[in-house]
């Protein structure tokens, strides 16, 4: 266990599937995990999503922010609502835009103001300062998951695919310290242009249970021939947009819709095969999460890729007190920010932020490249100014 005292903290999650926002609850001392809490969703309506849809893209500054930001706001408090209450908030919000071979990320949401609403301190910005340091910002779940590992006394090396609007994989052995026993990345497409494809083919928001791919034929020549791009043998780190291939309907567009889903979910799964020869030392088990775990056609076609070399496991059976685990990889880390942790960290520039009063903790994650930007506020001050501190 850590040196912290372990508190309840809330994650939430608005992933790029658009879908809603995840809320969980964790007993963490932002080392490890003491005990899972209940959980709360709050879907976005279609209209909603259309909202968001229309933003993406977009960075800060740009005209027409403003009512996905009120939405967003909105969506948490509401789920927050849900919840019994915590001590601390873990809020991602919504990415719109990421690009960090140019330094630049955008996760649209203030966490200032939903401290403010909340009442309740708040961990936010869990991306920028890494990636202006030259880090990927992504993913974001690699802690969650060493410490997820440790609280499943796992003993030999596991995988945790993530299958969100982005997939992403990572390799844990709980048996070494984070820097040694960890490598994460996002591996590729996953649900998001089978969603925008179904959204826009057939009018509904995602592919139920895989029932259309599963009716269809995938075309392999689409798939091999989308694999042999550059990403997918480049090892680690590497991160993607939701939109980083551009409109991925256009490569199917020849086809029937049924074998268009097919190839698109083959296309997810593929990814996911070609990113588990990038790890260093092959695992005895494969934990799968995120939505596309709930789709039938991709847990076939993903047990038929790794049948012959894992035992695959679906993750909601490793934590069967909490439905909701898409915001747990928010809830963990944003008590170690806030407590400081012993994790390794590069040396950075000291620096002074203002910012309205609130209890608002303001967090740029470590997770590629091991830097955390925490803001408290000074003891000695009755201002809203906060200190910038090292984490050690």
């Amino acid at each position: 266990m850590g040196s912290n005292k372990p508190i309840w903290v809330t994650g939430f999650m608005s992933g790029t599937s658009l879908d809603g926002v995840d809320a969980a609850c964790l007993l963490t001392d932002g080392v490890d995990i003491s005990k899972f809490g209940p959980s709360a969703y709050r879907p976005y309506s279609a209209a909603e999503r259309q909202l968001l849809q229309s933003v993406l893209g977009r960075w800060p500054g740009e005209p027409g922010l403003e009512p996905a930001a009120g939405l967003i706001l909105r969506a948490h408090l509401e789920a927050w609502a849900q919840l019994p209450a915590a001590e601390l908030i873990g809020f991602h919000g919504q990415t719109l835009s990421h690009d960090p071979q140019n330094l630049r990320t955008h996760q649209l949401g203030s966490g200032a103001e939903l401290a403010r609403q909340a009442g309740v301190a708040v961990a936010w910005d869990f991306r920028s300062e890494d990636v202006a340091r030259g880090g990927q910002g992504a993913p974001l779940a690699p802690i969650f998951h060493w410490a997820l590992a440790r609280y499943k006394q796992m003993q030999e090396p596991v995988a945790i695919v993530n299958l969100g609007g982005v997939g992403n994989l990572t390799w844990v052995d709980a048996r070494l310290p984070p820097e040694q026993g960890l490598l994460a990345f996002d591996t590729g497409p996953a649900n998001a242009p089978l969603n925008d494809f179904m959204l826009k083919t057939t009018g509904q928001p995602y592919d139920a249970s895989g029932a259309l791919a599963a009716s269809g034929r995938i075309d392999q020549k689409i798939v091999a021939s989308f694999l042999q791009q550059p990403y997918f043998s480049r090892p680690a780190p590497k991160s993607l947009d939701r939109d980083s291939f551009g409109d991925m309907a256009r490569l199917v567009a020849q086809l029937d819709p049924a074998d268009a889903a097919a190839t698109l979910t083959a296309i997810c799964v593929a990814a996911v095969a070609a990113g588990v020869m990038l790890m260093p030392v092959p695992p005895k088990q494969v934990w799968i999460s995120g939505g596309g775990r709930k789709n039938s056609e991709v847990m076939r076609q993903l047990a038929g890729n790794l049948r012959w070399r894992f035992l695959i496991l679906m993750i909601s059976g490793l934590m069967a007190t909490c439905s909701k685990r898409r915001p747990l990889p928010i809830s963990q880390p944003a008590w170690r920010a806030a407590c400081r942790p012993h994790f390794p960290q590069p040396p950075r520039p000291k620096r002074r932020f203002v910012v309205e009063k609130s209890a608002c903790l303001r967090l740029a994650s470590y997770w590629t490249g091991g830097s955390a930007k925490i803001l408290q506020k000074s003891p000695v001050q009755k201002t809203s100014v906060y200190r910038h501190f090292n984490t050690k």
